[in-house]
């Protein structure tokens, strides 16, 4: 994820997270609110009265929490007639709660909802989530964010398309899924940072050899083999091929021979020990924090994890891009942006909580963001790293946006290949199924899905 990077962007499209059978938009979901957008817009926050907002987000970590919490005290100091009532919980916890909440009767009026079409897809169909179109053009977000990143936020008003539409969120952050390393073990094992995958898989080796845990991963949650898979997916299948699936569109092939090289590489790492034992049965915070603590030499996973890697290791946790692919010259990778802010249908004070996500972006959220150790979404380029691994990070950040190596979440997809592609790859990695049978797997779902 140093001096920072110019944003150019993504071609990124839709992506998924996995809601159980009552999620959002299904037939039992109402909404009591309108998801019209606003006509009549107020910008003047200090005009609106005494207001609490209830906010729901994940920023949980110590990074996300500390800058969540220092542009929350700002804002409440610069519109002291405006409250943040504030829910944070994680990734997964909202994932399972924020549904129940949309249709209670004391709904939230601000939450952090995953792009994907199995939850910002079904919120925007349930019309639970306003569009935000009117106040993009009162609050100048066209200019604030670029095209790229207002697509993976956008819909058509019966989110039967993802990418393009009304804009229902905002995000504050950019993301990639990349490599972290223990710099001190790679001098100790006497192995230099690989710069192609053959010195990747030899350094995997030399790891496992020397008694190391070559690569430290926890996929109790499932979802986590999915950001691995689609990194090696990258080593093997051109991006034209997997934006293709990733984003739910016709015309993909997920049995082809590319992916079953990705699929089969991915079984290889379990099946050579190159994961520590109960792998599957870990979550993954855990993971990562051992990783912190030195069990692993390399680490998969995305850049929000930089704040809390560089307070607990210091300079010897670096990043990189995976290498490019064999007879490729471009690193392919995951990546987009953090989880979007959307205004719900029953806001009582919707211009209020458009001053709130309008602050939160802001030119001066981004310096905060980048101080408290993320990686701002936009005005990247104009920020300062703070340490060497934001340096990494921003660099690695710059160099794969700009040159086009963004990769859709596979779980992008459809609305149910999230549950379908962690369950599968952890059978994949539990050797419960074969490459070729859990390829068969994920092309069941996406064939079920393009169909339509």
């Amino acid at each position: 994820m140093v001096t920072v990077p110019r944003r150019s962007v993504l071609a990124l499209g839709a992506s998924g997270l996995t809601l159980a059978a009552c999620a959002p938009g299904g037939g039992s979901d109402q909404s009591s609110g309108s998801a019209k957008p606003a006509a009549d817009i107020n910008t003047d926050a200090k005009s609106l009265g005494k207001v609490t907002l209830t906010v729901w987000d994940q920023e949980v970590r110590g990074g996300q929490k500390q800058q969540m919490e220092t542009l929350i005290g700002q804002f409440e100091k610069k519109y002291p007639n405006i409250k943040i009532k504030r829910v944070s919980r994680s990734f997964d916890d909202l994932s399972k709660t924020l549904r129940l909440a949309m249709n209670g009767d004391n709904a939230p009026d601000v939450v952090q909802a995953n792009n994907t079409r199995s939850q910002m897809g079904k919120f925007v169909k349930a019309k639970q989530i306003v569009s935000l179109d009117n106040y993009a053009k009162a609050y100048g977000w066209d200019d604030r964010f670029s095209d790229s990143i207002r697509s993976v936020s956008s819909y058509s008003p019966d989110a039967t398309t993802f990418g393009s539409g009304q804009l229902y969120g905002v995000p504050q952050v950019g993301e990639v899924v990349g490599i972290y390393y223990n710099a001190d073990k790679l001098k100790k094992l006497g192995i230099k940072a690989p710069k192609t995958w053959a010195e990747f898989d030899k350094a995997l080796a030399t790891a496992k050899s020397k008694g190391e845990v070559p690569l430290a991963f926890g996929n109790l949650e499932k979802w986590p083999a999915a950001h691995v898979f689609g990194l090696l997916q990258g080593r093997y299948t051109d991006a034209k091929a997997i934006r293709t699936l990733g984003f739910g569109e016709s015309g993909g092939d997920w049995e082809s021979d590319s992916n079953l090289k990705a699929a089969s590489a991915f079984r290889d790492l379990a099946t050579k020990g190159y994961f520590a034992k109960g792998f599957n049965g870990q979550g993954y915070d855990p993971a990562w924090q051992a990783f912190s603590k030195g069990t692993g030499v390399f680490l998969i996973a995305g850049t929000w994890l930089q704040a809390d890697l560089a307070k607990a290791m210091g300079d010897a946790v670096r990043f990189t891009l995976p290498p490019a692919p064999e007879g490729g010259d471009i690193p392919l990778a995951p990546g987009g942006t953090g989880l979007p802010f959307a205004i719900t249908s029953k806001a009582k004070k919707p211009d209020a909580a458009a001053a709130y996500l309008d602050f939160i972006t802001s030119p001066e959220a981004m310096k905060i963001l980048t101080d408290t150790g993320n990686l701002p979404v936009s005005e990247t380029s104009k920020q300062k790293a703070p340490d060497r691994l934001a340096t990494d990070v921003f660099d690695a950040f710059s160099t794969i946006s700009t040159d086009d190596g963004l990769l859709p979440y596979l779980d992008w997809a459809t609305p149910t290949m999230g549950d379908t592609i962690g369950a599968a790859l952890q059978g994949l990695l539990a050797g419960k199924a074969s490459a070729e049978a859990t390829l068969k797997t994920l092309a069941t779902d996406y064939q079920e899905f393009t169909a339509k």
